[in-house]
């Protein structure tokens, strides 16, 4: 073979070698970004969900405070409660990025998050309920069930957090 020919086709194995390894590591940067940038949504979402959860309790425990009297300010439970629903909103606006941004582990945990609050908050109107009426007799029961509720949600977020970090792959954060 003329050594002219050699070289060249050497110099086309070689671009050609060099073009597919040019290729291979634009396809594994493009992919190492978009893993990169997902990550990073999926950590604004949750973090912003945990912080619309974290202004909500604040307001939810605003009503409880204002509950708490053995006459209660309607005026200024209606005024807490009024609150609470705004924060609420919130949540509930929150969690649609998280279920959005997945994974399936994360939105679960999210629905359980979800329904502990839920309950919660449904004892928490009927202690309103219960004090525009003047009815205090549920009322030690229901601080009681409130503070039971509370416990169930407060576990349901740490699960949510560990959700989380595991997809996350952050092992720096803590339940």
């Amino acid at each position: 073979m003329d050594a002219g020919l050699t070289a060249l086709l050497g110099a086309a194995v070689g671009s050609l070698a060099t073009l597919g390894s040019a290729m291979v590591t634009g396809r594994v940067a493009a992919r190492s970004q978009f893993s990169q940038l997902r990550r990073q949504h999926r950590r604004d979402a949750y973090a912003n969900y945990l912080g619309a959860v974290y202004d909500r309790d604040v307001a939810l425990d605003a009503v409880r405070d204002a509950l708490q009297a053995n006459q209660p300010e309607l005026r200024e439970v209606d005024e807490r409660m009024e609150r609470f629903a705004a924060q609420v909103r919130g949540v509930h606006r929150a969690a649609e990025f998280v279920i959005l941004e997945g994974p399936p582990s994360v939105v679960e945990a999210l629905y359980r998050v979800v329904h502990a609050a839920d309950d919660l908050a449904e004892v928490m109107r009927r202690m309103v309920c219960d004090a525009h009426a003047g009815d205090t007799s549920p009322k030690a029961a229901d601080t009681a069930l409130a503070a039971e509720r509370e416990h169930l949600l407060h576990q349901a977020v740490k699960g949510l957090r560990a959700a989380a970090a595991d997809v996350l792959g952050d092992s720096r954060i803590r339940i």
